[in-house]
């Protein structure tokens, strides 16, 4: 009944009688976003700002991108906390992808802290963020050293800016953060962890050990010191619940690159791969190994892999290209090429890949697919012709390819062909559009109207130029 005299009382005008119904209601549903929202705008009725201020608080606890809750709280504090007025505009922008602009609030916030250190700290360490986000390194390690000045930190603001020194290689500064957190009284194992993997990352394997707890970690670093019989020693007598992690298997698998046992360290790659599909590290693990073993095609592939998934398209590019020389008609290969060039605008080097295939494979649909619309984009219709009708040999339901090639007769002129080429596609299309289309289309052709009475494809032009 609280819920409806609530209602009842707020339709009557009756607002203080309904905000304590509300409230009442409130006590028993408190994640009812709505009845926060009927205490807000009552709260705001009957000038008690505070109350709807921390209603709307409320509010975004549980739903952080309300935007109701924003421009309520901007308003409450727009005259009277121009600190927190920023801070929420920025929040409300950031939240809505706006982040330059949040950007601009959260330094405007910094206007008005009134050298409150705990505001300083957490506006500045949103500003680092948003300057992450923005892919602005440098002023995000601004903020994170300007942070570092102040006392009552957590070791996470120092994890943070280490992380960053870590992404762009910059192991000494990585080094010299996570040392100043430990000067700083965080001597824990996050920062102690943290501190081992740069030195290891960084080629310090010695340090490294002096700071991990860890025992995968620890056989690393010997791994990586040539203690090569001790660290395989201590691998083998791991608990079992180590042996399912992936970390153990590329840690068998350094020992058995170590060892030369090159079929083996394979066989361990394999089996991290089944467990963390995909992996840069998967394709850098097998590209060393094949290094070492002196299979050259293989080592040229993985790492063309390797870079391809860490965004290295160039590299990636030249890497296959190697393998390539190597190795000419492997078909996988060439379409991964191709399809790399493709994406790296490179659009007739890698129709050389694809005609490199239809060579091999002369069958290959895929790539006489890709061709076809190659041909079609610059304007060579009668090849792409070829290239369409060896697709329909292929495959004579290909509804996509059989509706290309009997646009692309209309465009060389060939309208007896046109017309036989919708009517098998009329013969087996199902979809209504698609047959409306095609329809209207044969009709056109029928009458003697289209592109096959009017089109001509810019190659056609090019090689009517010169027989002139």
């Amino acid at each position: 009944m609280s819920l409806q005299l609530a209602e009842q009382f707020e339709a009557n005008e009756q607002y203080e009688q309904a905000y304590e119904e509300y409230k009442k209601v409130y006590a028993q549903t408190p994640d009812d976003v709505g009845i926060l929202e009927r205490l807000g705008h009552l709260s705001l009725i009957l000038e008690k700002t505070d109350e709807a201020a921390n209603y709307y608080y409320e509010i975004l606890k549980r739903d952080v991108a309300n935007p109701l809750a924003y421009e309520q709280l901007m308003s409450i504090y727009e005259n009277t906390d121009r600190y927190k007025y920023y801070i929420y505009r920025g929040n409300k922008n950031s939240i809505e992808g706006k982040l330059d602009f949040a950007v601009n609030d959260f330094k405007k916030a910094l206007a008005h802290a009134n050298e409150d250190e705990t505001q300083v700290v957490m506006t500045r360490l949103t500003l680092a963020n948003l300057y992450r986000q923005l892919g602005q390194e440098l002023k995000a390690i601004d903020e994170y050293n300007l942070i570092l000045e102040y006392d009552n930190l957590h070791e996470e603001i120092f994890l943070q800016l280490a992380d960053i020194y870590m992404h762009d290689e910059a192991y000494p500064s990585a080094i010299d953060v996570l040392q100043r957190a430990k000067q700083k009284g965080f001597d824990t194992d996050r920062i102690n962890e943290a501190l081992a993997a740069v030195y290891l990352k960084s080629g310090d394997a010695k340090s490294a050990i002096q700071y991990t707890k860890d025992e995968l970690l620890k056989i690393q670093c010997m791994l990586e010191l040539g203690e090569i019989q001790e660290a395989y020693a201590k691998l083998n007598n791991l608990p079992d619940e180590y042996k399912a992690l992936p970390r153990y298997f590329t840690l068998q698998a350094q020992y058995c690159y170590s060892s030369k046992d090159f079929k083996k360290a394979l066989n361990y790659i394999e089996e991290y791969n089944k467990l963390q599909p995909n992996s840069p590290l998967t394709f850098q693990m097998r590209a060393l190994v094949y290094e070492e073993a002196g299979d050259d095609y293989n080592a040229h592939l993985n790492w063309g892999k390797y870079n391809m998934l860490r965004g290295n398209k160039d590299i990636a590019i030249n890497e296959l290209l190697n393998a390539v020389q190597l190795k000419a008609d492997d078909t996988n290969l060439l379409f991964l090429l191709a399809e790399l060039l493709t994406e790296n605008g490179d659009v007739n080097h890698a129709a050389e890949y694809y005609e490199r295939i239809a060579q091999i494979d002369p069958n290959n649909k895929e790539a006489l697919v890709k061709l076809a619309a190659f041909r079609e984009s610059i304007g060579d219709y009668r090849t792409q012709v070829d290239y369409l009708e060896k697709i329909c040999e292929i495959d004579a339901k290909d509804l996509n390819a059989l509706k290309n090639l009997a646009r692309a007769y209309e465009k060389t002129k060939a309208k007896s062909k046109a017309i036989e080429a919708y009517t098998k596609y009329l013969e087996l299309v199902k979809d209504p559009v698609d047959y409306k289309m095609a329809k209207d289309r044969l009709d056109k052709l029928d009458q003697g109207v289209g592109e096959a009475e009017e089109s001509v494809g810019l190659i056609d032009k090019i090689m009517g130029f010169f027989n002139r």
